[in-house]
């Protein structure tokens, strides 16, 4: 099993990811992610609750992180991110997730 944070940082590489709380709304709303991740250290909390009762809807594998910094390292940024969405997950392999 792999990290959550090694397989976003595999996406981000080999294929498409949208950052933020924002976009990963979008993104889930389109329907066009593969795989949600979202922080449990986001405050206030009220902005990341939805993204797992949209993912349940939509049918889309949804994963809280532990941590917004690694989350945003991990997709290649250097500021803390509420959320990430795997719209093309590339080499990264989503079901691999621990």
């Amino acid at each position: 099993m792999v990290s959550v944070y090694d397989v976003v940082e595999k996406a981000a590489k080999t294929g498409k990811v949208d950052k933020g709380i924002n976009e990963v709304t979008k993104a889930l709303e389109r329907g066009v992610a593969k795989l949600i991740v979202y922080a449990s250290d986001v405050n206030p909390k009220e902005l990341t609750q939805h993204l797992p009762i949209l993912a349940k809807e939509k049918g889309i594998k949804c994963i809280e992180a532990d941590s917004k910094q690694k989350l945003g390292l991990a997709v290649g940024i250097s500021v803390a991110t509420g959320a990430v969405a795997v719209i093309q997950p590339g080499d990264a392999k989503l079901d691999t997730i621990k």
